[in-house]
């Protein structure tokens, strides 16, 4: 099984494609046993790219619990996770992509650990603190999981209000059904290992570090996103120097909705340093 062993934990990850390493990380509950999963893109006929489910999370989850339930995790402990796991699979160095959450610890992965980050891509993502921070869903207070699939329906595209519900009724059924799913939910520690990720996401803030980070980097982010809204990843953006800045037709997925958000990722990744 492809188990990699770090230590302290054990991380699931999986690798496909070839050319240039690319790390790709996930967002909140990201599982790789999900169709979500990025790696139904075009990245792996580009790129030798390695992903993983974090700690606390999908297959990783019985892996990274060992700290009891009381351990927070810190974004620093998934940036250092993410380090360990290259140096596990023999990467120096590799282009990292970062997507939702994982923008967040690709971020700490670039401040803690810059020689390893060749490129970075930053999507759909917040630097916290004065920066700015995604929705705050560790300040909702508990609701049905009908309720809540609901309230990210809304979120993850702000054009999706009550009159495009009403008037796109079976799209919008589709979009509930699958913010609801969570078919691994009952799994044990999985609501801990969620718990802990929120915890760690509402604490994030790299903003006053982000000047330090020196590698080149595309910001990407969707114009009716609101989870991370589109001021959010602007502001992101120029505080990084020398970073690009792209905002795509879609929402908090635009990497599936506007077919030109993976081309030109790609393309910023291929191009010469």
């Amino acid at each position: 099984m492809p188990f990699a062993d770090l230590g302290d934990i054990s991380l699931w990850f999986e690798r496909r494609g070839s050319g240039p390493p690319l790390l790709l990380i996930g967002g909140t509950g990201g599982d790789l046993r999900r169709p979500e999963t990025r790696f139904d893109g075009p990245l792996a006929r580009h790129f030798d790219l390695l992903a993983y489910d974090q700690r606390g999370l999908g297959q990783s989850l019985g892996q990274s619990l060992s700290q009891g339930a009381d351990a927070p995790y810190r974004m620093a402990d998934y940036a250092d996770d993410a380090a360990r796991l290259m140096a596990a699979q023999g990467w120096d160095s590799a282009s990292v992509m970062g997507v939702s959450f994982g923008g967040m610890v690709a971020q700490e992965l670039a401040l803690r650990h810059p020689a390893r980050v060749r490129k970075l891509v930053l999507c759909c993502t917040a630097p916290g603190g004065a920066g700015g921070a995604s929705f705050a869903y560790h300040a909702l207070p508990p609701m049905p999981r009908e309720a809540m699939a609901a309230l990210k329906v809304r979120l993850s595209d702000i054009r999706h209000d009550d009159v495009w519900a009403a008037a796109h009724p079976a799209a919008y059924r589709r979009r509930l059904a699958l913010a609801a799913a969570d078919p691994y939910a009952d799994e044990p520690g999985h609501a801990e290992g969620a718990r802990r990720q929120l915890l760690a996401r509402a604490g994030h803030d790299a903003w006053d570090r982000l000047p330090a980070v020196a590698c080149p980097v595309l910001v990407a982010g969707g114009r009716f996103d609101g989870i991370v809204t589109a001021d959010v990843v602007e502001r992101l953006a120029h505080r990084i120097p020398g970073a690009q800045l792209q905002v795509f037709e879609g929402g908090h997925f635009f990497l599936h909705e506007d077919k030109r958000a993976y081309a030109a990722i790609i393309a910023f990744l291929e191009s010469p340093p």
